[in-house]
């Protein structure tokens, strides 16, 4: 991954996460509608970022959120009711103005989709803000305990 290491957490592995599609996720022919896939990725970075360390709610209330930049979503084979689907999502970059992160998600072995999203950090009044450990995870960082 491009980032400079000596001020972030270790983002190198993926998280993975099941879900099991939900009968109001899909329509009328019984397919995963397109707009859940979005909804997916969201959880997948949710997650991914909770077992970092982070915590959104407690970011959004020092007044920091993560705002789409870019999306992509491509659509190899659909997904059904009831499926159980394995969501991989990984950060590919992060630059002191961006993350970018990737995912796949599988029916047991069956890729169904890929996507990206790119993200960026920004104040309440709009202003990006540069990414740093600090930033991300507030002054306990991402393991809990007070910085120096």
């Amino acid at each position: 991954m491009n980032r400079q290491k000596d001020n972030m957490v270790d983002w190198d592995d993926a998280h993975e996460m099941t879900i099991r599609v939900r009968y109001c996720e899909t329509d009328a022919m019984g397919l995963v509608h397109h707009g859940t896939y979005v909804n997916y990725f969201e959880m997948g970075r949710t997650e991914l970022f909770r077992s970092k360390g982070g915590n959104y709610r407690e970011f959004e209330s020092r007044g920091l959120f993560f705002v789409v930049v870019s999306l992509e979503c491509h659509y190899k084979a659909p997904a059904r009711y009831d499926d159980v689907l394995t969501l991989r999502t990984q950060l590919l970059r992060m630059t002191p103005a961006k993350m970018e992160h990737q995912y796949t998600l599988f029916r047991d072995q069956q890729l169904l989709t890929t996507g990206k999203t790119v993200l960026a950090c920004v104040d309440q009044e709009g202003q990006v803000q540069r990414l740093s450990d600090a930033l991300l995870f507030g002054e306990a960082g991402p393991d809990g305990a007070l910085g120096e």
